[in-house]
C-alpha cells in the first residue's frame, strides 16, 4: 500500500458490504443452484484464507481462467479480498496465448476451471507456475482449490489498498502486435459501480441480471459482476451463450435486466422468429462492446417489448465511457452521453502528440479523461504515452458529438475503408445491408485492391431457408448507398468468427478473403 494518505478500498467490498446488507438474498445462480449473498462471501474468505495459506497476499498477481460459473466470482473475489491482483484470462485462449499473459503479467499462481485445464495446465506448466484447478473431480489428481479452502482458516479482515493500487490487469485483444496488460486500480473500478448504479441505471436487489457476458472481460466483469453485486441483484450465471437457450432462459427465469454484446442480441432475434407467446420480463437491455445495428435494436424491441440502451466503452476506461441513461428515452444510433464525472471529446485524428480539440458536430477521434482511465499498460512504458496524451486517452474510435452531449461511433480508425480516395465507414455499410429482411448479420471491411486502393467486402449471414445470393446483397447495397460506398464482393457465410467477447473478428475475415482471393 502506497503512502498516498489513509484512505483505504478494495473492489472486494463490493460483496462483503451486499452480504451484509441482503444476506438471505440470492447472489448468483446456475441451473437449478442457488447461492445466497451469505454463503457467496462465506466461500470468498474461505477460498481467500487457502490462497492466503499458498502465499498469496499485497503485491502477489493471480490469473483466472474459468467460464461464467459461481467459482469466477467466489475466486476473483476471494484474490481481491487479500490485498492481491487478479489477472482475468480469456477462456478461448491457446496454452501458447496463456502461457504469454502468465510470463508477461508477473503471476505467480493460475486458478483454472476443470474444462479449461487442456490449454490452461499446459500453459501455466510452461511458464513454470502453480495450477489450482475448480470444478475438478478428485480422481483427476489435481490441488483442488474447493478441497483447500474446506481445510483453511477463512480470511476474517479485507486488506484495504491505497486507491491506486491495481486490482486487476486485464489484456487487450491485441489486433496489432502482442495483447497489452491494461492496469485497472481499485479507484477506477469502485467509481465505475458508484457512477454506473447512481446516475445512470435503474438496478437494485430485486432485479435478475442475465449473466452471458463473459467475466473475463471488462464489460461483463464490471456491468454484470460488479455492479449486480453491489446492488444486490441476481447474477443469472450463462456458461456460453446459444441464441434459443438464452431465449428460454429469459422467458422462464424472469431475467429483468439484460446486458450484452450485438452478436447477442442477433442470437436472440433469430430465436424469437416465428415464436409467438408471452414476451419475456425485460425491464431493459443494454448493449456496448460493438455498435449495435438499427435493424437488431428495432427487432429486438419488437419481440420483447424492452427497449435497448447502447453504451460505450474500452478495457483502458474500466470500460463504460458514455450511455443512453436509464429513465431518458434512448438515442437509436449513439451511444449516449459521458456518464457522471467523464469527459468525452472529439480530438483531430491527424495530431498524435498533443490533443486539439474540434467543434461540435465534427468528425475525430474519441478521446477520454475521468475517474475511470487505466493506470498504464504494465511493463510497456513506451506503449502508456502513446495512448494517453496530456490526460486523454486516445481511443482509436472516430466519432462526432452534438450540441446536446450524443456521442456518435462512427468506426474504428483502424476499420475505416479508403476506396478510390473516400473514406468508407463500415458501420454505415452494415447497417444498410441489415434493412434487408433475410440478411442476419454484416460484416463489412476492406482488402487491398491494386485498382482502388481498397475493396469493400461485406461478410453476412442469412435467414435459415434464404436463397439470397452474393449478387442481389450487392444490387441491394447499390440501391442504399453511394457508389463509392457499397460492396462490391459479398461472401454468405454459415458464421462470424468470433472473439472472446463476442466481437466479430474483422481481421480474421479479411485474412480469409485475402486468402480466397475474395471470390
Amino acid at each position: 500500500m502506497s503512502q498516498q494518505g489513509f484512505a483505504g478500498i478494495n473492489v472486494a467490498s463490493v460483496l462483503a458490504e451486499s452480504a451484509r446488507r441482503y444476506p438471505n438474498h440470492t447472489a448468483v445462480s446456475l441451473g437449478e443452484a442457488r447461492i445466497s449473498y451469505t454463503q457467496l462471501w462465506g466461500q470468498t474468505l474461505a477460498y481467500a484464507g487457502a490462497l492466503k495459506e499458498r502465499g498469496v497476499g499485497p503485491g502477489s498477481k493471480v490469473a483466472l481462467l474459468s467460464p461464467n460459473v459461481p467459482h469466477f466470482a467466489i475466486s476473483y473475489y476471494a484474490v481481491l479480498a487479500l490485498g492481491a491482483t487478479v489477472v482475468p484470462i480469456h477462456a478461448l485462449l491457446k496454452r501458447h496465448e496463456i502461457q504469454y499473459v502468465l510470463e508477461d503479467s508477473g503471476a505467480s499462481l493460475l486458478i483454472a476451471a476443470a474444462p479449461l485445464l487442456g490449454e490452461g495446465g499446459t500453459g501455466a506448466q510452461a511458464a513454470g507456475i502453480e495450477v489450482l484447478t475448480l470444478l475438478a473431480p478428485e480422481d483427476l489428481g489435481t490441488t483442488r482449490l474447493e478441497a483447500l479452502a474446506a481445510e483453511a482458516a477463512p480470511l476474517t479482515q479485507l486488506s484495504l489498498r491505497d486507491p491506486s493500487d491495481i486490482a486487476a490487469i486485464l489484456y487487450t485483444s491485441g489486433t496489432t502486435g502482442k495483447p497489452k496488460g491494461a492496469m485497472l486500480s481499485h479507484f477506477a473500478l469502485l467509481e465505475q459501480t458508484s457512477a454506473l448504479l447512481i446516475d445512470t441505471f435503474d438496478m437494485s436487489d430485486t432485479d435478475k441480471i442475465f449473466g452471458a457476458l463473459p467475466l473475463f472481460h471488462i464489460f461483463g466483469q464490471t456491468v454484470v459482476l460488479n455492479l449486480g453485486i453491489r446492488a444486490g441483484a441476481e447474477l443469472v450465471m450463462v456458461p456460453k451463450f446459444n441464441g434459443p437457450e438464452a431465449w428460454d432462459a429469459l422467458l422462464d427465469q424472469g431475467i429483468t435486466i439484460m446486458a450484452g454484446v450485438p452478436t447477442m442480441y442477433v442470437g436472440l432475434v433469430e430465436a424469437a422468429r416465428g415464436r409467438a407467446g408471452t414476451p419475456p420480463a425485460l425491464r431493459y437491455a443494454v448493449s456496448g462492446g460493438a455498435s449495435l445495428p438499427l435493424a437488431v435494436l428495432e427487432r429486438f424491441e419488437q419481440a420483447t417489448g424492452a427497449r435497448i440502451h447502447e453504451g460505450y466503452g474500452l478495457t483502458e476506461t474500466s470500460p463504460v465511457v458514455s450511455f443512453n441513461e436509464i429513465g431518458v428515452d434512448p438515442r437509436p444510433g449513439t451511444i449516449g452521453k459521458p456518464i457522471w464525472g467523464i469527459d468525452a471529446e472529439i480530438a483531430d485524428p491527424a495530431i498524435p502528440d498533443r490533443i486539439v480539440l474540434l467543434p461540435r458536430g465534427e468528425l475525430g477521434e474519441v478521446v477520454v479523461r475521468g475517474h475511470n482511465l487505466f493506470s498504464g499498460y504494465l511493463g510497456r512504458p513506451e506503449a502508456t504515452p502513446e495512448a494517453v496524451v496530456e490526460g486523454w486517452f486516445r481511443t482509436g474510435d472516430l466519432g462526432t458529438k452534438d450540441e446536446e452531449n450524443y456521442l456518435r461511433i462512427m468506426d474504428r480508425k483502424k476499420d475505416m475503408v479508403i476506396r478510390n480516395g473516400y473514406n468508407v465507414y463500415p458501420r454505415e455499410v452494415e447497417e444498410a445491408l441489415l434493412g434487408h429482411p433475410e440478411i442476419v448479420n454484416a460484416a463489412v471491411y476492406g482488402i487491398s485492391d491494386a485498382t482502388h486502393g481498397q475493396e469493400i467486402v461485406a461478410s453476412v449471414t442469412l435467414a435459415p431457408g434464404s436463397t439470397l445470393g452474393p449478387e442481389a446483397v450487392v444490387a441491394y447495397g447499390q440501391e442504399r448507398l453511394a457508389a463509392y460506398k457499397y460492396p462490391r464482393i459479398v461472401r454468405i457465410v454459415d458464421e462470424f468468427p468470433l472473439g472472446p467477447s463476442g466481437k466479430i473478428l474483422k481481421r480474421e475475415l479479411v485474412r480469409q478473403a485475402e486468402d480466397d482471393g475474395a471470390e
